[in-house]
This record gives C-alpha cells, structure tokens and sequence, in this order.
C-alpha cells in the first residue's frame, strides 16, 4: 500500500496494517546457512535418539526421565543458545534460536519442559535479575545441572494475572519475605530446582521472587492427570509460611506484572516455532500413512479427499512457517538495532519483544491452531487407526490441544492484539488515523488505489485491499465509538473479528513476501504459486466475512450499506483453480512423504 506509507526496512509493531514490506526485509527457511543447518540436524538427532526411542517411558514419567532429557540438551548446547556468553551460553542469533525451538517441536511433551525451562523459567532472571543473580543461576540452567519453572497461575487467577492471591510480607528483621498462596499448572515443578513465583507484598504489590527447590514451607501437589502432554510435570506449588530470603526478588517491588507480561511475548513467539515443528512432523506421519495404506486397490494418498487433506496441512503450515519466520527476522533486525544505538543486549532483547507483542500474539493463536488442523486431520487420514493409542496420531492429537491455552488462551491473545494496536494509535507510536481516512476518502470518492506491476500484482493489489478493508471497519467502529453507538471494550465478537483480519492478512503477506524472495533469487516457485494462489484466495473471502460480521455488528443504514460496497471493492482476488492448486501442492507432498518445503 504504497500510497499510505513510504516502504520501511524495520517496521513498528503493528505497522504491517498500513506499510508495505519489501521481500529483501523478510528472512525465509530457504536462506538458512551451513552452520545453521549443523544445528537443525544436531536437534532432529536428539529428538531422534533421545526422544523417538523413549516415547514410552516420557508418557509414563519414568525416573524424572524429563530431567535427565534437559541435561543431555544442555550437553548439546540447546539450552543456551539463546544465552549470553559471560552466563555459559551461545548468544546465538534471533533466527537460530527459533529453528532450534521448531526443531524441538515435534518432540511432543519434552517439548513443552524445554520450552518452560529454556523461556519463562531462564529469561525472567536474565531480563530482570541482578548481576549476581545472573552470575549464581544462569551457567547451571545453560547446562541443565539447575532446571526451571515458572508459577503464575492461581486457582482464581488464570488469564487475569493480576487477581494472583499469593502473598508476601518481609520479617521484621527485613531478611526474609514469607510465602503464602497456592500455584496450579506449573510445569516443570515435579523436578525445578529453581522457582520463578509473583506474589503480592503486603497483599498489594505484585513482584517476582526466585524460590529454590527445598524452601522450608514449599511443598508440591500430585501430579495432574492431563489430557495431554503427559510426559511434562505439572504439578501445584503451595506455600505455607515459605521463607525466601529478600535478596531473591526479581526485578523491583511492584512491577511483577512486567516480567509476567514481556516474558509471556517471547513464550507466545516460542509457541508459534514449536507448534510449527510439531504439524511439520504430524504432515510426515500422515504423507507417509497416506502412501503406505491401500484401499480398493490403490494407496489413498491417489484419493481427491485426501489430497486435499494434505495439501491443507501443507498450504497452513507453509503459511505458519513464513509468518514465524518473518516476525523471527523482525526481532533479530531491532535487536541489533537497539544496540547499535547503545542500547545493552539484554534490554534490547526485551524492548524488541514488546515492541513486536501484536506480532508475537498473532503467531501464538495461528500456530496453535494449525497444529490443531494438522493433527485433526492426520487423526482423520489414519481413520480408525488414527484412535488407537498405539499410534503416534493419537498422542500428538492429544498434546496438541493445550497450546491454544496456555501462554494466555488464544481468546485473550486475539483481544490483547487489538487491544495493543489501539494503544500505539493512542500513544502516536502507529498512524492509523490518516491511513483509515485515506480510506474513508477513497471509498467515498470512487476513486482506484495505485496499480500494482510485476510477478506478484494480484497478490499485491489484493493484500493492499484487504489492508484498506481493515482500516475501513476500525476506522467505523472507532467512529462509532466516538459518537457514543458502541464501547468496543465490551464488543469483544467485533474485537474477535478485528483480530482475524489481523491475523489474516499478516499470515497473507508473508506467504507472498516469501514466495516473492525465492522467485528473485532463481527459484522454480511453480508449486510455491499455487500454494499462495490457496491462501490469497482463502484469506481474501475469510476478511470480507469478518469485515461484514463486525460491520453489521453496529452499523446500519446508508453507513452500513457503503462500507459494505468497501467490502467488495477492496476485498478482492482474482478466482483461480483451487482444486487443481491444492493437487500441485498434495503431489509434491505425497512424492516426499513428508512436508516438502
């Protein structure tokens, strides 16, 4: 959309809705190096040997097997690669970091310790710890001698964190703060030695603490008896008069509520990787079921039903794994920005993730509901085999259905995203105001937007028309607003469908920003193209329904009536074949047995 704002190499959070992004500024899987390859292979070696042969014995919690799978992970490096080098780790970059988090994806249940362990349970202490806290617990988290967890959920205070009841009050003799509240979900806590709990001071300021295992008053609950995952440890923490001394808060006295917040940005990013590399080995298993499995005399990969199964999975995952990897090289491009203007890294890294919190929210709900999809699917493939506990389907059918849960439900994630894009608006962080009356102008004027040249014209004109489709309906429902129609805080369905148009359009683009790189680089995209064919033409039909669901949420009359014509002149995309698209990409997928890309 070039006649809304001038092209940019780094974009603000959230600028994605009224910029263009060139495909020179994007980082795709295509592009990873030599050395990172080493280290894509070293991850699919361990879950190869480590995890694939001890599936069994993970399920069933055998021996704390979960520990000693995180110390041999910390042999390889895998837990601190995304450390600084003075605290035993790699430092190693944005875009490697998150090919080991998808890597260790498709591990199923050990990948949701690594993920606590290596995120919320290490980075709030590397973020918000003091130097000789990073000095006493870092080194031995990087080699997984010490393992963490992280205990922010209360029995009535889920998604709103900051109900937690959980106490704190300093000794009189100023040594120690006394514990005393309760934790439920906490993962990893059958076996931490290192607890990161937010308590309330005086019952009124909300802080972060690290608790050591064998705290005096500290004491665990059953394990829970989960529908999934069931190779992770969680476990309840209560405290019961807990004795921590008062050099171990975390960050300052107050301000819990911001390590909670920027790390669960990082989690939710992290979710996205790990949900990518999980539907990228459930493809595997269903490609290959699909090749193996003959029915009237033919394998049913040949039937038109299945490949269009697998030719889904496929376009969704492709999909996810451009968005993950966009947002991954967003990151990695303000961090060393950040510190090129002196900025210290770890700050960097924190300022980064905020920044990008719209980008890392969206990447949490898209991830967790395509691996949702995928799985689903495969289950469907395996027919009733798919239901038996003796294949791998059903497990990863299992695991799967917590992602869209925790790192805050995928309800919350959606209202937080709108929610953070009108706090920019506010704050004069992101111009949508005249963006939106551009829009406004242009739909009253009758006028054409710029055309658009080249290989990749459709799809340029079209996610230009979907951006204007999008600032069309916010720019009403601030409007509406305004005039007193609507308070949008208490309109969450239209916040609901505002995000999908978000989320939509991001997913739209950055499918067609890699395509558009491996095209400018010499690669045969044929199979590539239909596959974006797929999406554009999916996300296109999907934000005309989410712009008209929120539109005639409170609009009415001429208005309404306008906006819907809007709706049909911007939310366009020229038909194609998807039928014979999906098979172009089902084809490559069956010839591979696995996801192709």
């Amino acid at each position: 959309m070039a006649e809304i704002l001038e092209q940019q190499a780094i974009l603000k959070g959230g600028e994605f809705l009224i910029s263009e992004t060139r495909p020179e500024d994007v980082f795709i899987p295509e592009e990873m190096d030599e050395e990172q390859q080493m280290i894509r292979q070293t991850c699919d070696e361990f879950v190869a040997n480590e995890i694939y042969t001890n599936i069994a014995k993970i399920e069933k919690q055998e021996n704390n097997i979960a520990s000693d799978l995180l110390k041999k992970a910390g042999d390889l490096g895998l837990l601190s690669s995304h450390m600084p080098e003075e605290y035993g780790g790699m430092n190693l970059d944005t875009n490697t970091n998150t090919l080991i988090c998808e890597a260790i994806g498709k591990s199923g249940s050990f990948c949701v310790s690594f993920a606590a362990h290596t995120g919320i349970g290490m980075l709030p202490i590397l973020y918000f710890g003091t130097e000789e806290q990073k000095q006493q617990y870092l080194p031995k988290l990087c080699t997984g001698e010490l393992q963490a967890c992280y205990c922010l959920t209360e029995p009535g205070s889920g998604s709103d964190a900051l109900a937690a009841k959980t106490t704190a009050v300093l000794t009189e003799d100023g040594k120690h703060y006394i514990l005393n509240g309760q934790k439920m979900w906490i993962t990893n806590s059958g076996f931490a030695d290192v607890f990161i709990v937010f308590a309330k001071i005086d019952g009124e300021h909300f802080t972060g603490f690290i608790v050591e295992k064998g705290t005096e008053g500290m004491t665990l609950g059953a394990e829970e008896d989960k529908m999934g995952i069931k190779g992770s440890s969680t476990r309840q923490v209560f405290f019961e008069n807990a004795k921590v001394p008062a050099e171990n808060i975390l960050g300052e006295i107050g301000k819990g509520h911001h390590i909670a917040f920027n790390v669960l940005n990082v989690g939710r990013f992290k979710l996205g990787a790990l949900s990518l590399g999980g539907a990228k080995e459930s493809i595997k298993t269903a490609a290959t079921y699909a090749n193996e499995r003959v029915q009237f005399g033919v394998p049913i990969a040949s039937f038109g039903a299945i490949k269009y199964k697998l030719a889904e999975q496929t376009i969704r995952n492709y999909a996810l794994e451009s968005a993950q990897y966009r947002v991954s090289q967003m990151l990695q491009a303000q961090i060393k920005s950040l510190q090129a203007d002196g900025m210290e890294r770890e700050k960097a890294k924190l300022e980064a993730a905020e920044e990008y919190a719209i980008e890392c929210a969206i990447l949490k709900v898209l991830g967790s509901e395509v691996l949702d999809y995928t799985v689903d699917e495969t289950v469907q493939i395996h027919g009733g085999l798919g239901f038996s506990e003796e294949f791998s389907a059903a497990r990863a059918y299992r695991d799967s259905r917590i992602n869209r849960i925790y790192e805050g439900t995928n309800e919350i994630n959606r209202l937080l995203s709108v929610n953070q894009l009108m706090k920019r608006a506010m704050k004069g962080q992101i111009d949508l105001t005249n963006p939106a009356w551009a829009v406004q102008k242009e739909l009253v004027s009758g006028a054409n937007g710029t055309a658009f040249t080249g290989d990749y014209a459709d799809e340029e004109s079209a996610l230009a028309g979907l951006k204007k489709t999008f600032l069309m309906v916010v720019g009403a429902a601030v409007k509406s607003q305004m005039d007193g129609k609507l308070h949008l805080k208490h309109e969450q369905e239209i916040l609901m469908n505002i995000s999908d148009m978000m989320i939509d359009i991001f997913t739209a683009e950055s499918t067609m920003l890699r395509v558009a790189k491996l095209k400018n680089m010499g690669r045969d995209v044929s199979v590539e193209n239909a596959l974006l064919q797929v999406v554009m033409t999916d996300m296109t039909d999907r934000v005309a329904k989410f712009a008209k669901d929120a539109l005639t949420s409170f609009s009415e009359g001429d208005e309404l009536m306008l906006m819907l014509k809007g709706i049909r002149k911007f939310a366009q995309y020229a038909p194609i074949n998807v039928k014979t698209a999906r098979r172009t990409v089902a084809d490559k997928v069956i010839a591979e047995s696995d996801y192709p890309f």
